[in-house]
């Protein structure tokens, strides 16, 4: 592989060299290249030191990169040094950078367009500072490793600066994550001293020059890249500045193969799992409150929060490590005072908010930040210090009427480089504040309103019309129909007594006593009889009863059954006591009528609670 690899960068070198045109007369005297390759995000550091061979001044230099790595750069800056002999650094601002396609030029090359901050005049010089940051550059070499494998990568660059201009001298610095290095391509007088590969210095290197070199090396970083991120800024004017960032993420580098032994990756997660990663690390705002870290199933306790008056650092723990290839996904979310990051400017409020991730070394293949703006707001414009897609929705949320604007930002091959501030511009009346709590005052009032005028309104039905009648109806058979319930329960409580009688006479053998309670029972049941006679003629008269009358008469004759037997069983018994007959034979007389009197009973209660139930 790292053959084939090495064919096409000498085809592209050869191509590169058979077609390359002249440019300008500025000469690259000096070129210090450094290249960082300690994480997944591959930073190119570039300080080139321009002349000006020609009479003519220039006003531009163009800067040029491989396609193969164009299409990986996310971010690119360009800062003038002032100098070290003057005590200065690079200056803040970057110079204005765009993509240009000159005149015959290879169509393997891309070209960047710099202007610089005055034109160089003859025999002059100035020193620029190049910023090139690379996504998706690193390629794990091999492609799948076991839990118990270390990470190994493939860099392909090249030893000598590709640019349209001769350099004088040059050197190259590749600062690498460990001392193990698998490999790498030796040019006279390249050095490897620790975790740093030196090669050059190189002089007189002519316009296009290529030199391909390719590097394997151990890195076992998170490679933690987020397929993509949605940012929610929602603005209360009320005071806060609620944060939600949803992540899908997956561990972009050499995919995990075979089994995996959690018992093996806790017991040694630094060699049984020395590529995954478990932990992130996010470095919010300042005064961040009320954070939160959960994904599909709840929230996720494997998190801890600090900070002070600078920052607030959040570590967060998936539910599980993350290896080569594998994918999770969780949401963050926090509040901030709105006072931090909300001003005014000429009639304009605008929030300040900073573009990126909070997650370290996270590259994000596309971000979509939404700012939330209070309902009622109007002339909204934003404003970001590099190119973004823009667009505008509406999100509805409590006691709007309208709906929410919604400014949303998005951008492709987002790195921590991007993570600077924008700005949303609006207009917002602050009467409207006022809407949504006069909203809930005049709801709670015509709540209560409602409520009194329902108290006092009468809602009943006319009382002439048919359902009503046949409500009214319906009531009366109900409430007869409790009547004989009652009575029949009186009934039932009279037959108890008349059973503990006789216990009492086989206990003291006293007649007398048994013959009172009998005749006392005698007189309650013949005005219970008496007393039924009406309720039941009511019934049969009343076409709202026909389906609990067969019931009810079924009732009333299983309890006059009933009662006669055990008028029998009584007689029999005192008859028998008065005979002084044994007890075997009292039992003998009356078998064949307490088994009726049982199962009477038993019908009995069966039909009350039918009825109860109606």
């Amino acid at each position: 592989m790292m053959r084939f690899a090495l064919t096409l960068l000498f085809t592209f070198t050869f191509a590169l060299l058979s077609s390359s045109p002249v440019f300008s007369d500025l000469i690259l005297a000096k070129v210090d290249r450094r290249i960082d390759l300690t994480s997944q995000i591959v930073r190119i550091t570039t300080s080139l030191k321009v002349e000006n061979a020609g009479s003519n001044p220039a006003s531009e230099i163009l800067l040029s990169f491989p396609e193969n790595q164009a299409k990986h750069l996310a971010y690119l800056t360009v800062t003038l040094n002032e100098g070290k002999g003057k005590g200065k650094a690079s200056s803040g601002a970057g110079l204005p950078v765009e993509v240009v396609v000159p005149k015959d030029v290879p169509n393997s090359l891309t070209f960047y367009y710099v202007s610089l901050p005055k034109g160089l005049g003859k025999g002059e010089s100035l020193l620029l500072d190049v910023l090139a940051v690379f996504t998706h550059s690193l390629e794990p070499f091999p492609e799948k490793i076991s839990q118990a494998d270390i990470q190994l990568l493939l860099f392909q660059d090249t030893a000598h600066y590709l640019s349209p201009y001769k350099v004088t001298v040059q050197s190259l610095t590749v600062k690498l994550p460990e001392a193990r290095v698998e490999s790498y391509t030796k040019l006279e007088g390249t050095k490897l001293s620790g975790s740093e590969l030196k090669y050059g210095p190189f002089h007189n290197i002519p316009p296009f020059s290529y030199l391909p070199i390719i590097i394997h090396f151990e890195n076992n970083q998170p490679f933690a890249v987020a397929e993509e991120l949605v940012r929610e800024i929602e603005i209360s004017h009320w005071g806060n500045v609620q944060v939600t960032e949803h992540y899908n993420l997956f561990h972009g580098g050499a995919k995990s193969k075979g089994e995996f032994s959690r018992l093996d990756y806790q017991a040694r997660p630094y060699v049984r799992g020395a590529s995954a990663f478990r932990r992130l690390v996010a470095r919010l705002p300042p005064r961040a409150h009320s954070v939160y870290y959960r994904d599909e199933i709840g929230n996720i306790s494997t998190s801890s929060l600090w900070g002070d008056s600078k920052k607030t650092e959040l570590e967060i723990e998936p539910r599980y490590p993350l290896f080569g290839g594998w994918k999770t996904a969780f949401t963050i979310g926090y509040g901030l005072p709105l006072r931090d990051f909300l001003f005014e400017l000429d009639g304009k409020r605008f929030l300040n908010f900073s573009f990126g991730s909070p997650i370290n070394e996270l590259v994000i293949d596309t971000l979509i930040v939404k700012v939330v703006l209070p309902e009622g707001s109007k002339v909204i414009s934003a404003s970001a210090p590099f190119p973004v897609k823009q667009r505008k929705e509406s999100k509805f949320s409590h006691l709007d009427l309208v709906g929410r604007p919604v400014v949303v930002l998005e951008k492709n091959n987002v790195v921590p480089e991007h993570n600077e501030y924008f700005q949303v511009y609006y207009k917002f009346n602050s009467l409207s504040m006022l809407r949504e709590p006069l909203m809930l005052i005049f709801g709670f009032f015509s709540l209560f309103v409602a409520c009194i005028v329902y108290m006092h309104a009468d809602l009943s039905i006319s009382k002439s019309s048919a359902s009503y009648l046949a409500k009214v109806q319906w009531e009366e058979v109900q409430a007869t129909v409790q009547q004989i319930h009652n009575i029949i329960s009186n009934c039932l409580t009279a037959h108890d007594k008349l059973e503990a009688s006789l216990r009492d006479l086989s206990r003291t053998g006293d007649v007398q006593a048994c013959k009172a309670t009998r005749k006392s029972v005698d007189s309650l049941l013949k005005g219970v009889s008496k007393d039924l006679k009406p309720l039941v003629a009511f019934l049969q008269s009343s076409p709202q009863a026909a389906h609990i009358l067969p019931k009810v008469e079924e009732l009333i004759a299983k309890e006059r059954d009933l009662q006669e037997r055990l008028m029998a069983k009584h007689t029999t018994v005192v008859d028998c006591y008065e005979k002084k007959l044994g007890g075997r034979e009292i039992e003998n007389r009356i078998a064949p009528n307490q088994q009726k009197i049982t199962a009477l009973r038993q019908e009995v209660d069966d039909l009350m609670d039918f009825i109860d139930e109606i």
